[in-house]
């Protein structure tokens, strides 16, 4: 009866046999909570300094620093999240982030030089609370090898895309309308009580793995070759997010109607948000490495039709295009983390993901807003079609390094304890699955 049951629940996996996994809503609306403000951070940054100092150069250094910051030190926060805990990580994290915050906006408020915001921008980044990935994290350690991780993962991905589409509303909307520190200032308070809220949601957080079993202290996550294939994929889709901010802003200005620019993104965001949705309701029937494959081959071939666009209606479509195919590649290479990284360090791996995005597209606005500068808009667009293409061949080349690791593996683990774990040949559960499926 179990194994009836286990694969009628399998071959049907839903939004709604997610939202009913045992203690899923307790740290669902407050994990919600705790990661809006990271919508807000980079406009609110950019309207702030362009305020105080008249200069849009000036704000994307700040915001550029920023985002730098958040993705050369958020995966040193999921590992010690991984060692010690999401709380003992969390609380003292959101203390220090709304300080630093706070600490920005009295300088530029102040007239501060650039130098010196700048230099405020790196706790601010450092500092951001990696709540996203805790998420994930706890999704993962509830759903080990159940057929519904990925519908979890295109669940998480619509929430961070609504996320982005909420976020930057509601501080444009402060900034303009009631203080241009407002944003900052919101973001900061929001970061603090929904980060404590979430991190007292102590009974569903993943265990602590200070060490392994083996008593020897775990290694990084960045270890498993599997990974470092998808940080390159995930730095293209970062690429993505920055050439397409940079580059819609100066097509919709040369095109005399700047206003269009927030329809345009959002057209954008909405194929992303759809395609999401659609991702996680599919019972799919082909590996996860070919899935990635597949995927990335759409979003490398629409982004590369970004800079033939002369029109906004057809630079609109080719944007719905790209969201559309961006879901399919993100979501999978985050479910593929519960195949290729031990649970002992799949935190950092998360941010790792989640960095790379972040770093891929600082990098992308700083190219694409000197190609604009240059040469005009559409060439802003060639930074997304050239990060596709080097990121695609690099997951052609390394394919074989996401092959799924045995369950259970343990970092550093004795040739004893790899032994124990290994799968017998022939063994269906391999990859922790409850009902055999399809692999590459």
């Amino acid at each position: 009866m179990t194994s009836a049951v286990t694969t009628e629940n399998s071959a049907r996996p839903g939004y709604g046999q997610l939202l009913r996994t045992p203690g899923a809503a307790g740290f669902l609306l407050p994990g919600f909570a705790a990661r809006l403000p990271f919508g807000m951070l980079t406009i609110s940054i950019l309207l702030l300094v362009q305020h105080t100092t008249g200069s849009y150069g000036s704000a994307g250094i700040v915001a550029a620093v920023t985002g730098i910051s958040m993705a050369l030190c958020a995966p040193v926060t999921g590992m010690l999240t991984d060692r010690f805990g999401q709380s003992a990580v969390l609380v003292p994290g959101v203390l220090l982030h709304s300080a630093a915050v706070s600490g920005l906006a009295a300088l530029a408020l102040a007239g501060a030089p650039v130098w010196a915001l700048a230099l405020a921008a790196v706790p601010s980044g450092a500092s951001v609370p990696q709540v996203g990935p805790m998420v994930r994290a706890r999704w993962a350690a509830k759903l080990e090898g159940s057929p519904l991780l990925p519908t979890a993962a295109a669940f998480e991905s619509v929430t961070d895309e609504f996320t982005f589409v909420v976020g930057p509303v509601l501080a444009t909307a402060l900034c303009t309308g009631i203080h241009p520190a407002a944003g900052l200032v919101t973001e900061a308070a929001l970061t603090l009580v929904g980060g404590l809220v979430f991190a007292a949601r102590r009974a569903s957080q993943p265990k602590p793995h200070a060490e392994t079993a083996s008593g020897a202290p775990h290694a990084s996550a960045l270890s498993f070759p599997g990974l470092r294939v998808l940080i390159v994929a995930f730095l293209g889709i970062g690429a993505v997010f920055g050439g397409m901010q940079v580059s819609l802003a100066a097509f919709t200005a040369e095109a005399g109607s700047p206003g269009a620019n927030g329809l345009l993104y959002g057209v954008f965001a909405a194929g992303n948000m759809i395609a999401g949705i659609a991702c996680g309701a599919i019972a799919w029937k082909i590996g996860p490495r070919r899935r990635l494959l597949l995927g990335y081959v759409g979003l490398t071939a629409a982004a590369s039709l970004l800079w033939t666009a002369g029109s906004m209606p057809m630079l609109g479509a080719l944007g719905l295009v790209v969201g559309l195919c961006i879901a399919p590649a993100l979501i999978t290479g985050y479910t593929m983390v519960e195949s290729l990284i031990p649970a002992n360090a799949r935190t950092e791996a998360f941010t790792w993901l989640t960095g790379s995005v972040a770093f891929g597209q600082a990098v992308a606005v700083i190219v694409a807003g000197r190609l604009t500068d240059a040469h005009g808009a559409s060439y802003g667009f060639l930074v997304p079609m050239a990060a596709t293409a080097l990121a695609l061949v690099t997951l052609l080349a390394l394919r074989a390094k996401l092959a799924p690791q045995t369950p259970g593996r343990i970092v550093n683990a004795s040739p004893s304890q790899v032994a124990s774990t290994a799968p017998e040949a022939g063994d269906e559960r391999a990859l922790g699955h409850r009902v055999p499926v399809t692999v590459d």
